[in-house]
């Protein structure tokens, strides 16, 4: 039976966590204009985070997968206070880097666990849980502009150390999820089944396709979530408030994809869903750097709402080429995959010092391409 009020509680959580770390993304231009920070500076902020998930999470998750330690979530939500409120009250970039590394070691903690404890509560409804599990992470990445534009511009840097408090009741809940998560884990009889249920070099090919295909997801999320509000008040002359709500377009687009691909995921089979995300959203970023203002608001929903929806499939069907690994799986696709698009942020503001902002989304508007990848991938995974 499906558990949804644990899968709410978790996904509140996630919605919590991903706020904290979509201020970080979205006060970029308050930073750049306090610290006169340039786009290199803001893209090492971004690889701080990222890099710092990377490298823990799939250690994590692979160490909880022997042991799991359901109640160590609310840690991870303690460490990403701290990080906010280092954000909040730094004096020097060197302590915005800390505090991004704090966010960053918050989110290697809770990945892993609280994904498994999703697939608990599942039910058996994998691409449902898994997408009701990361609509809380989309919805609060969304809501990290709006709540910047209208709550930190206004007020100042220093109001971002206030989102504390919502950390703080969210350790709380964490803290009440994982000691069900405990119950029912020490409820169980017996081990997970970890037998392979296809060859392994198959297994071995489609887990590297399919981090491929997430890498070149995260590349365009991270010129998106990084640079795109640079590019809107470059190209468009918007206001910082204005340049937020734009991004917050994109952003709401991808809280609806996400939902939407798990539930297709169940009814339609995960491999078709990635096969239509990935390619699907290739039209859509290649018009985007050439239309105007309002097309494209509309461009960032669609491609959001697109490249978004494979995310769930493709961790669902991941969880099932290697059954048993669900903390290993998810500390992959969670945490080296996003850690790869935080090295690919860096790298794209090399680029846009040095050749503008607007190239940046030129050469980002081609990987998609890459999901033609997809072939490679099997066509069943259950024997």
């Amino acid at each position: 039976m499906t558990s949804w009020g644990v899968l709410t509680a978790i996904s509140l959580c996630h919605m919590v966590n991903d706020v904290m770390q979509s201020m970080l993304a979205a006060i970029y231009p308050l930073l750049q204009a306090e610290f006169a920070l340039s786009y290199a500076q803001i893209g090492v902020l971004t690889l701080a985070f990222q890099v710092t998930a990377s490298l823990l999470q799939p250690m994590i998750g692979m160490a909880t997968d022997r042991h799991p330690q359901p109640r160590s979530l609310p840690f991870g939500m303690i460490s990403t206070l701290c990080g906010v409120m280092l954000l909040g009250l730094a004096e020097s970039y060197g302590w915005l880097l800390a505090g991004a590394m704090l966010i960053g070691l918050g989110s290697a903690v809770f990945h892993p666990e609280s994904s498994r404890v999703a697939r608990i509560a599942s039910g058996g409804r994998f691409g449902t849980a898994q997408s009701l599990f990361q609509l809380g992470g989309n919805g609060g990445q969304a809501l990290g502009p709006l709540l910047a534009a209208f709550i930190v511009v206004p007020m100042g840097r220093p109001a971002v150390a206030w989102f504390a408090v919502a950390a703080a009741l969210g350790a709380a809940i964490l803290w009440q999820v994982g000691t069900w998560a405990e119950t029912r884990r020490r409820a169980a009889a017996t081990a997970p089944d970890r037998s392979l249920r296809l060859p392994r070099p198959v297994v071995i090919r489609a887990i590297v396709v399919l981090a491929l295909l997430v890498f070149t997801k995260n590349i365009y999320t991270a010129s998106i979530n990084s640079y795109f509000t640079f590019y809107t008040i470059d190209r468009f002359g918007l206001t910082t408030q204005g340049a937020q709500i734009m991004l917050f377009l994109f952003l709401f687009g991808a809280a609806a994809g996400v939902m939407l691909g798990g539930v297709l995921g169940d009814r339609v089979g995960p491999l078709r869903v990635i096969w239509v995300s990935i390619l699907g959203v290739l039209p859509l970023t290649l018009a985007l750097p050439h239309v105007g203002l309002e097309t494209t608001a509309v461009l960032a929903v669609l491609i959001g709402l697109v490249l978004a929806s494979a995310f769930p499939a493709i961790v669902v069907f991941a969880q099932e080429l290697v059954p048993g690994r669900t903390g290993m799986i998810a500390g992959l696709f969670f945490g080296f995959s996003f850690g790869m698009g935080g090295i690919a942020a860096a790298a794209l503001g090399v680029l846009a010092d040095a050749h503008g902002i607007r190239t940046v989304f030129l050469i980002c508007s081609v990987l998609p391409v890459l999901g033609l990848l997809t072939v490679l991938l099997p066509r069943r995974v259950m024997g």
